[in-house]
């Protein structure tokens, strides 16, 4: 069952995805996300917010390859990309603290939600990956949430090594996760007792918090979306359009 949507309780906000292709993330999928987050920023009864995503062994696996063979144009090129650059805007602007949930692999665009949130909670299973060179593009709208997150060394090695998986153990030295567990039910366990915590803190001071995390990048706005174009612009390649179509079979 494929889905987007948000609960509340006791100051909780949970924010959940389910796509029955490793939780990828078409492009409507992108936009519910963004709306969710703008509308829990702006509700007072809500203090934190956790983004999860369903299922036990992928968090997600990044941008709908289905949609990706769809582009035929510069525009339609920079829309598709352009998703993930308003999700990202969306949590960087949320007033509320985002705490994410890496159950287990992160792929491309779900990388970057990772490196987006705010505080992040991971399994042993949640071994991460950037693909974009291989099949002729880059990450590019993700790569200034990676590098705020884990630094330009550690986005270099992500970047250049497309088909190199890289543990979570790695990923919690490079600052990517805050805390890794050996499964779910420790990690779960945690991320509840946390949430209740930093629920039980005054909204103001998580919001003035939030704030200063976030207070060097507001060129985001556009960069991301300009981003999104160099993208868009190198999925129209014979290279990128002929590895897509070989994933696809």
């Amino acid at each position: 069952m494929d889905y987007v949507y948000s609960t509340t309780e006791n100051g909780i906000a949970t924010l959940e995805f389910s796509h029955s292709q490793a939780n990828c993330l078409p492009l409507d999928f992108l936009y519910r996300l963004s709306e969710e987050l703008n509308k829990l920023s702006v509700d007072d009864t809500v203090k934190v917010v956790l983004l999860r995503s369903a299922g036990e062994k992928t968090f997600c696996a990044g941008a709908f390859f289905d949609e990706l063979s769809q582009v035929d144009s510069l525009e339609k090129g920079k829309e598709f990309f352009s998703g993930f650059a308003l999700v990202l805007n969306a949590i960087r602007q949320c007033a509320k603290p985002i705490i994410g949930r890496a159950q287990g692999k992160a792929v491309g665009g779900g990388v970057g939600i990772l490196a987006c949130c705010d505080y992040v909670f991971a399994t042993e299973q949640a071994s991460i990956r950037l693909p974009e060179l291989s099949i002729g593009i880059g990450p590019f709208v993700i790569a200034p949430v990676i590098e705020r997150k884990m630094g330009t060394a550690a986005l270099s090695e992500l970047s250049f090594d497309p088909e190199q998986w890289k543990n979570a153990y790695w990923a919690e030295k490079k600052g990517l996760f805050a805390r890794v567990f050996e499964n779910i039910s420790d990690m779960d366990k945690e991320i509840d007792y946390f949430l209740r915590k930093l629920s039980s803190y005054p909204i103001e001071s998580l919001v003035e918090i939030k704030k200063i995390l976030w207070k060097s990048t507001p060129s985001w706005e556009n960069l991301l979306f300009e981003n999104a174009s160099i993208s868009g612009k190198l999925a129209l390649s014979d290279f990128t359009k002929n590895k897509i179509a070989k994933k696809n079979k």
